[in-house]
């Protein structure tokens, strides 16, 4: 299944898409099922009851894609991870960091697709995007085996990993640098676990149509098992939790691996068998 959050009124409320044009918010789905945290701790008896709900729903409760506003597919996460140096250049057989690198950005900072971006310049004007397979964690995970790992995620979604580049925020204030309100873009939607494998997924990033990365999660440095269970060991991972991945190398092309975000920019960061999650730069 797929989830998103569909914003009216300034109020955000999942729902649920039922094909590639229609969405249907689940008001009134009952207990548990009214937040994408819900949904991610009931497990698959709640998505077993967000089935049911659904197909007792009328034609007319459904909701265009082109008429809704949709804010971050996880709207309210507890925490957010992000794993650095998971990919290497494609030339690059360097084993990089022997454990996942765990850096973290504010929940405050989490945007939806289609949102405007911008910032204060004079704190930073060296922002880059980054493409990162977003997981989103289901059961509560402690100090779990890496063969286990993956009962405890919920779903994935694309999140792009706004950062900046300036030397007294990239390597001295990495939260700071990461976390300004707009730098974690994160949707379309959620793909719920058992829809979407991960170890191959292509996933890359255009800015202004130009592609800036392109590559595969297959060449993940920590597999997506074993950053769960790093992570787990140190703290408690809980539902609707996010960990961006890591980012692929920028590409060689023609705007360059050194061109920062411009005003006016449109970044779109895109997963196979997720989707696109586009923003603008202002």
């Amino acid at each position: 299944m797929r989830f998103a959050t569909v914003i009216d009124d300034g109020g955000a409320t999942v729902a649920v898409l039922v094909d590639e044009r229609r969405i249907l918010p689940l008001v009134g789905a009952g207990p548990g099922l009214d937040s994408v945290r819900g949904l991610a701790a009931g497990g698959q008896a709640g998505l077993r009851r967000v089935g049911e709900w659904v197909r007792q729903q009328p034609p007319r409760l459904y909701r265009s894609l082109d008429d809704v506003e949709l804010g971050p597919a996880v709207p309210d996460p507890g925490a957010i991870y992000t794993i650095g140096l998971n990919y290497g250049a494609p030339d690059d057989d360097a084993a990089g960091p022997a454990r996942p690198l765990v850096y973290a950005k504010l929940p405050t900072s989490v945007i939806g697709h289609r949102a405007v971006v911008s910032w204060d310049r004079s704190l930073t004007a060296n922002v880059d995007p980054e493409a990162e397979l977003g997981v989103v964690i289901g059961d509560t995970a402690v100090a779990v085996r890496p063969e286990e790992a993956l009962q405890h995620v919920f779903g994935y979604t694309c999140i792009n990993d706004i950062s900046s580049r300036d030397p007294w925020l990239d390597g001295d204030q990495w939260l700071l640098g990461k976390s300004f309100a707009g730098f974690c873009p994160v949707g379309p939607w959620v793909v719920t676990l058992d829809e979407l494998g991960s170890h191959d997924l292509r996933l890359g990033c255009t800015v202004n149509g130009t592609p800036i990365q392109d590559d595969s999660t297959a060449r993940m440095r920590h597999s997506i098992s074993d950053v769960i269970s790093y992570i787990s060991r140190h703290t408690v991972l809980r539902p609707g939790d996010l960990i961006a991945t890591g980012t692929p190398a920028r590409l060689d092309g023609p705007l360059g691996p050194e061109r920062r975000l411009q005003p006016g920019d449109e970044v779109t960061v895109w997963i196979e068998g997720i989707g696109e999650l586009t923003t603008t730069i202002g």
